[in-house]
């Protein structure tokens, strides 16, 4: 994972016993066992070198190193993987020697990549081919059976890499020189790491085959890490992740420049980056860390990006932001109280909108605690029937102020698990007996909506103190990460070492909380979701730990349980509107439009989505889909919400 920003998630710091002292040095082969040893030691699910780490240690430096499948041929790659889990085999030995050959092997099948690029574009008749067709997943094609096949993908990748530099405004002549300078870049940069860098490449592809959220950080990566971390970085307010080759947007930082003008959206791949009014770069296949750093600059700077989008079909723009520290003010939790009617009644409802669990260890910056808190209580006297609680934007943050804030609608128990890799089990309870609101109560959450958020949700779920509405579910993160320092100049080991369980007993791990009913986003495919990650750790379960306020009756002077004959009522009333609803209708159908769609696409689909884009003049703007309520709207599914909500309050009364 790489970071432009903060990527909530619940992290621990721990400082290692693996040598915190002593002078500035590169990993060497020799300190490969011993890292290897922590990893396996802190692990949360394995403690020894298996054949499946073997395997996925090996297909992870492969797909790494042959992100688009296109330099080796099948028979070429079932050999370099037999070697390379060989390789791995031996660095618990602490022999390396033929983990380095492989690498030997990776430059000669590089450098036979960019012998083809050169003869296939040096043709004076070279033109793009707009029939040419291509799965745009990489995991999804098969590799080339033989040498013919790896030519003719090889081939179609390089017409569908001039297609986007000529969509950005260069000509034939030089969309083809940057094209060939960036097959020869890729392979100096190949024959130029050193050999510490190679065992890094090693390491962490032996981290990542652990789980998606394990990995060994260089000392460059520490540095990115620590940077993303901060919330006072400038830059434009993204996480980005490396997928098959490309820098996928996982997350729109609420407050950061990207998040004010509304165009970027999760699954975004970012292909190009320019400095305002200068030459894009392309940034297929770059480095993330790399990427990153082009895309980072001065507050007030403009950065360009060229974003490839897959909905229906795919579609290429341009988007240029200025870049800019996170308006704190934007990132923190806010309410407002609107009135429905039902029947002869009148409800005042108030929406509380939280983006993340956001802190500092400096007591004078804002807690989302204490703001949650704050907002809670100035309802006392507002007479407000219910409260819409929206979480759907909320990536996650501090696991306390999950827990605290969990707390202001229970009146004790458990809120959430943390098990370890010795099955220590570990319950973090409500820290205060006081019910701050007690009234109907609907959560509003979608895939993005992760860690901590997820632990929230969980437990007003399983209390039956709200309902859970939004996707299908949330994102399914429900790991935890301790980062451990080595010795200067090593970096750092992060390593997955407990899951988190919900009151009930289950984990959020993968299947995330599921809601009470679906209301219809773009974003609930499953492709979006930690269950898409490669070796995501299955979910488990453990005994229930709920508290004593389990499912309090109206008689005990806390909050009404949500049974469910409530349930099915609101159901009902539910998909009755969202029938009827345009905005959600429009949805349901790219939805279902998006299903249909095949794997491959042909350029000239491309070309021509482009070319649509360019004479509306600007992007397309999907009405329930980018309206994010920033104006003081809600969107569509936040409306269904509040809604749901007052169908609840009417239910209820």
């Amino acid at each position: 994972m790489g970071f432009v920003f903060l990527k909530t998630t619940f992290l621990a710091f721990v400082f290692s016993l693996v040598g915190t002292s002593g002078a500035y040095a590169e990993l060497s082969c020799d300190d490969l066992p011993d890292l290897i040893g922590v990893y396996l030691k802190k692990h949360v699910t394995f403690t020894t070198i298996t054949p499946t780490v073997l395997d996925r240690s090996a297909e992870t430096l492969l797909r790494r190193r042959d992100p688009q499948r296109n330099l080796l041929d099948k028979t070429e790659a079932e050999d370099l993987l037999r070697r390379l889990e060989a390789g791995f085999r031996n660095i618990s030995r602490g022999r390396c020697d033929l983990l380095l050959s492989t690498h030997n092997d990776f430059i000669q099948y590089q450098e036979r990549g960019l012998k083809g690029v050169r003869t296939f574009l040096s043709s004076p008749k070279y033109q793009v081919d707009p029939n040419a067709s291509l799965i745009l997943d990489p995991k999804k094609r098969k590799r080339p059976e033989d040498a013919e096949t790896r030519k003719r993908l090889l081939e179609t990748l390089i017409h569908f890499q001039i297609s986007n530099f000529l969509a950005n405004g260069q000509d034939l002549e030089e969309a083809k020189r940057r094209v060939l300078h960036r097959y020869e870049l890729r392979t100096r940069r190949l024959r130029e790491l050193k050999e510490s860098q190679i065992l890094s490449s090693f390491l962490n592809a032996f981290a990542s085959s652990l789980d998606p959220h394990s990995s060994y950080l260089s000392s460059d990566d520490l540095e990115d890490f620590r940077i993303g971390m901060q919330l006072s970085l400038e830059g434009i307010g993204v996480s980005l992740s490396e997928r098959d080759g490309y820098s996928v947007v996982e997350q729109i930082i609420p407050g950061g420049a990207a998040d004010k003008l509304n165009v970027l959206k999760p699954q975004d791949k970012i292909v190009a980056v320019a400095e305002h009014n200068q030459i894009p770069v392309d940034v297929i296949d770059m480095a993330l860390r790399d990427v990153v750093r082009l895309i980072r600059g001065k507050k007030g700077t403009t950065v360009t990006l060229t974003v490839l989008r897959k909905i229906d079909e795919p579609e290429r723009f341009t988007i240029s932001i200025r870049r800019d520290k996170i308006d704190l003010r934007q990132q923190a939790a806010k309410m407002k109280i609107q009135s429905i009617q039902r029947g002869k009644m009148n409800y005042k409802l108030a929406i509380l909108e939280l983006p993340s669990f956001y802190g500092d260890r400096d007591t004078k910056e804002r807690l989302s605690s204490k703001d949650v808190r704050d907002l809670l209580t100035s309802l006392k006297n507002q007479g407000v029937d219910g409260l819409l609680f929206d979480l759907s934007r909320n990536g996650g943050g501090l696991l306390e102020d999950a827990i605290e804030i969990s707390g202001f609608f229970l009146e004790d128990g458990g809120i959430v698990a943390v098990k370890d890799n010795r099955n220590r089990r570990h319950v973090l309870a409500d820290p205060d007996p006081k019910i701050l609101f007690s009234g109907p109560m609907v959560v509003l959450v979608s895939r993005a909506s992760a860690s901590a958020a997820e632990i929230l949700a969980g437990a007003l779920r399983d209390y039956d103190r709200a309902v859970i509405v939004g996707d299908r579910q949330t994102f399914g993160k429900g790991t935890v990460q301790s980062v451990f320092p080595l010795r200067p100049g090593l970096g750092a080991l992060r390593v997955t070492t407990a899951l988190f369980f919900r009151p009930g007993g289950v984990s959020t791990q993968k299947t995330g909380v599921p809601t009470h009913m679906v209301i219809p986003s773009l974003l609930d495919i499953v492709s979006f979701g930690e269950a898409e990650q490669p070796y995501a750790l299955p979910g488990q379960r453990i005994d229930a730990f709920a508290g004593r306020n389990f499912r309090r009756s109206k008689s005990n002077k806390t909050y009404v349980p949500i049974k469910p004959k409530i349930l099915d009522k609101l159901r009902d009333y539910s998909m009755t509107r969202i029938e009827s609803n345009k905005k959600l209708q429009e949805v349901v159908t790219r939805l279902e439009n998006r299903r249909d769609t095949a794997e491959s696409v042909l350029l000239s689909d491309i070309e021509e989505e482009q070319a649509t884009i360019g004479a509306a003049g600007g992007d397309k703007n999907l009405e329930g889909e980018n309206d994010n309520g920033k104006d003081g709207a809600l969107t569509a599914q936040a409306d269904e919400a509040l809604s749901i909500l007052a169908d609840l309050v009417d239910l209820q009364r």
